[in-house]
């Protein structure tokens, strides 16, 4: 399981033309997913991501949650974080689940992370359109 996680101002995600989830402070959540992936590691990545201490107390040290903020997520699966470039110029998405196996997964993994806070999202499998203002900028790479 791959994640970036940004901390935004906004953000949201449009599919054909139409908002299908959209948030103000918050963190944008990425996720792709791959083999051997299973729900304890959903549940502990979801655990994590709520509790990142990646916005600032008031003496501006990055030092509070999404939750300490009452902050929102909007989650969008992006299996191409399992793109691969190390032959050639086209990447390979080999090591990503197929879109049957991982959208049970991303299911799971936003119920987890809706134990936490609200969660909006996208559509798993659709051509969508994501816009975003990153507060910072601070982006987060985790991997389990």
């Amino acid at each position: 399981m791959r994640v970036v996680v940004q901390r935004v101002k906004q953000a949201q995600v449009e599919v054909d033309g139409r908002v299908v989830g959209k948030i103000d402070q918050g963190l944008l959540v990425l996720v792709g997913f791959t083999s051997g992936d299973q729900d304890d590691v959903l549940a502990k990545m979801a655990q994590k991501i709520a509790h990142l201490r990646i916005f600032d107390d008031e003496n501006g040290v990055m030092n509070r949650s999404v939750i300490d903020v009452g902050g929102k997520i909007l989650s969008v699966s992006q299996f191409t974080l399992y793109g691969n470039c190390d032959k050639g110029n086209r990447p390979s998405y080999i090591a990503a689940l197929h879109g049957e196996e991982a959208l049970p997964l991303y299911e799971q993994f936003n119920r987890y992370l809706a134990q936490y806070t609200n969660v909006e999202t996208g559509i798993f499998g659709a051509n969508m359109q994501v816009s975003f203002v990153n507060d910072g900028p601070v982006t987060i790479l985790l991997e389990r």
